[in-house]
């Protein structure tokens, strides 16, 4: 069988959801998974579904152009149809900290994590080990002020000889040019712990230890040009009291950002993650 995804939204209106799936069912398709979600405030409509066709009979790209004739520009549709046999190509950025590549390339080991991981690439040396642990291809461009732009142009062509299709940052200290974020519109993953705006700076759980905070927590996100600002995909919290050390906050912190990276990936590559105006509607 063949299994494909599709992404729709629009302006909510009458009888989508019936044109949509009375078109998938003229095509001989089964649809094993769907969900739905309107936005209120400012009535628009989101959807997800999943459908199975017969290899034998079906034809992606004459899917593609009979679903965009005759559904998706009647109803104005923003939409996007996955392959299922088709694994999306993911980078991995670092510096220096390894928790969360080691996590990342543990769960990819492990079949945890449905892409491929063709390239690492940093700003620094010290993580190559794991890289070659793993036989990963590890590259180390520098950034500096005099070089941050030559160093990007490096990292593009890198990408695109890869044909990397999203990237994941995993606590790469290193902040984006809008060059490169055009590249990969809401496609690049970004992780980090969830006291900003509060305790920013290089040391923020030692901030939050002197405040005295009952919880700390991470959030992943994808990249826009406003710092830490762009679109949530996935968050988590736990308690902390004031019997625990800065040691403890610095250990419960890695592990929720561990965890929280790992869940917005596998969003991310279900594709069960739609964007609009900086929002998600991310599907279960």
């Amino acid at each position: 069988m063949k299994r494909i995804t599709i992404l729709i939204n629009c302006n909510d209106s009458k009888g989508i959801i019936a044109s949509v799936t009375n078109f998938v069912s003229q095509q001989s398709g089964n649809i094993v998974y769907i969900d739905q979600y309107v936005d209120r405030e400012e009535e628009m409509f989101f959807m997800r579904l999943e459908c199975e066709f017969s290899v034998e009979v079906f034809n992606v790209e004459v899917f593609k152009n009979m679903f965009n004739e005759v559904i998706a520009n009647k109803f104005e549709m923003n939409w996007q149809l996955h392959d299922g046999d088709s694994k999306p190509k993911m980078a991995v950025f670092v510096s220096k900290y390894s928790h969360c590549l080691y996590d990342i390339l543990s769960r990819y080991n492990a079949g945890e994590l449905d892409v491929e991981i063709p390239l690492i690439i940093s700003n620094h040396p010290d993580l190559e080990n794991i890289a070659k642990s793993f036989n990963i291809p590890y590259y180390c461009i520098k950034v500096t002020k005099d070089t941050k732009v030559e160093a990007e142009n490096e990292q593009l062509r890198l990408l695109k000889e890869y044909n990397v299709d999203f990237i994941v940052l995993a606590r790469y200290m290193q902040i984006l040019s809008s060059k490169l974020i055009a590249e990969y519109p809401d496609h690049i993953i970004n992780i980090h712990h969830s006291f900003l705006p509060a305790f920013p700076g290089a040391k923020p759980y030692h901030s939050a230890y002197k405040r005295g905070v009952k919880i700390i927590g991470a959030t992943s996100h994808y990249v826009t040009e406003d710092l830490d600002e762009g679109p949530i995909i996935e968050q988590d919290i736990t308690r902390v009291s004031h019997t625990h050390t800065i040691k403890d906050f610095i250990l419960k912190g890695r592990d929720l950002e561990k965890i929280v990276l790992s869940r917005a990936i596998k969003l991310h590559t279900q594709r069960k993650v739609m964007v609009h105006n900086n929002k998600t509607v991310v599907f279960t």
